[in-house]
């Protein structure tokens, strides 16, 4: 599976956070911290919006690098994605993702469907 697309099926590749940090842009960072913290009802700083990816190596945000329960359970159970996990279908922490992001939803199916 292309290795930026992230646990949850989210692709990395297209996430501003990501963008802001591969190319070190301050402006797109303050923009993301902005939007996060209204969606998120949290203080986001932009020196929080670093991340390299989900899956690779590299700087996180710190919400995906310790608190993401999607993250942590995915990496807990050595699974590439949440693809490869026998409760992916019934599992409440990735309803979370992929209750509202079908596209996400199906990088996982896709995923499974080669295995």
């Amino acid at each position: 599976m292309k290795e930026l697309i992230a646990y949850c099926g989210l692709d990395c590749e297209t996430c501003e956070a990501r963008t802001a940090t591969v190319k070190n842009d301050d402006i797109l960072r303050r923009k993301v911290a902005e939007e996060w913290s209204a969606l998120n009802g949290v203080k986001i700083t932009p020196e929080m919006i670093n991340c390299s990816g989900c899956r690779v190596p590299g700087a996180k945000t710190p919400f995906c690098d310790h608190m993401c329960p999607i993250r942590q359970c995915a990496v807990n159970k050595k699974l590439e994605t949440c693809g490869d996990c026998t409760e992916m279908k019934s599992c409440e922490k990735l309803q979370m993702i992929t209750g509202t992001n079908q596209d996400a939803l199906r990088r996982l199916e896709k995923d499974t469907a080669y295995q």
